[in-house]
């Protein structure tokens, strides 16, 4: 594996990204949105930062998931894939380029959550290694589909239902305590759950044990995916 493969397609991402101004408001319009909501919206008996793990939840839910799919399918619908491939670039040295630039730039919208919320010490520590673990799965999610997309307009219709239903369920479940309950055993209900009990006792297990299932279920999907695209 070569490191300098993987940073110029690190570099290459980073600089179509700049570029692009609507695909770098996807990773920075939660972020902004919960700076102006946590400091203009004011209510009774409100907890404090109320609004910080709940848009960190759908932040997750989102600019991974869609990003991710939109690259792969776009790369892919262009051949630009392809001739990356034929260039000597190993697949998974265009993976980690990928996803390393998705989790680097998600990181930063991350650290915007935590200085928000006001997150010091071993708090932040397990604040943004919970981002990172959402992150994380959802990426795999979004590469899955990009993978299996023809085109990017395919992938999009696939992306949009999936990152509603992973964003949403958190806060719908805050409600319905129907979709409470199916919310336990889902990824991002997890991850909403331990950002709320941040400065707790300590990491719930059950949510550990959830998010290993959900994390072993979509890499399985993933690794699918890719050895049908003939990316492994």
């Amino acid at each position: 594996m070569d490191g300098r493969k993987i940073f110029a397609i690190f570099r290459k991402q980073l600089k179509d990204t700049m570029k692009n101004k609507t695909v770098l408001i996807q990773f920075f319009m939660f972020p902004l949105l919960v700076v102006i909501m946590d400091h203009s919206i004011q209510m009774k008996d409100m907890p404090e930062h109320f609004f910080v793990p709940l848009f960190a939840t759908m932040y997750i839910g989102m600019a991974p998931l869609t990003n991710m799919a939109a690259i792969l399918a776009e790369e892919k619908e262009k051949n630009t894939l392809r001739v990356l491939l034929m260039s000597n670039v190993k697949p998974a040295e265009y993976l980690i380029g990928v996803g390393s630039y998705i989790v680097l730039i998600c990181m930063l919208g991350a650290g915007v959550f935590a200085v928000t919320g006001e997150y010091k010490g071993r708090t932040l520590l397990n604040f943004l290694f919970i981002m990172l673990a959402g992150i994380l799965i959802s990426l795999l999610i979004g590469a899955a589909i990009g993978a299996w997309s023809k085109n990017e307009m395919s992938a999009t219709s696939v992306t949009v239902p999936v990152m509603m239903i992973f964003s949403f369920l958190p806060m719908i479940a805050m409600f319905n305590s129907r979709v409470k309950d199916i919310s336990r055993f889902i990824w991002s209900g997890q991850i909403n759950h331990l950002l709320n009990q941040l400065g707790g006792t300590g990491m719930d297990m059950d949510s550990v044990c959830v998010l290993l299932a959900n994390g072993a279920i979509v890499l399985f999907l993933f690794s699918a995916a890719y050895k049908k695209c003939g990316l492994v």
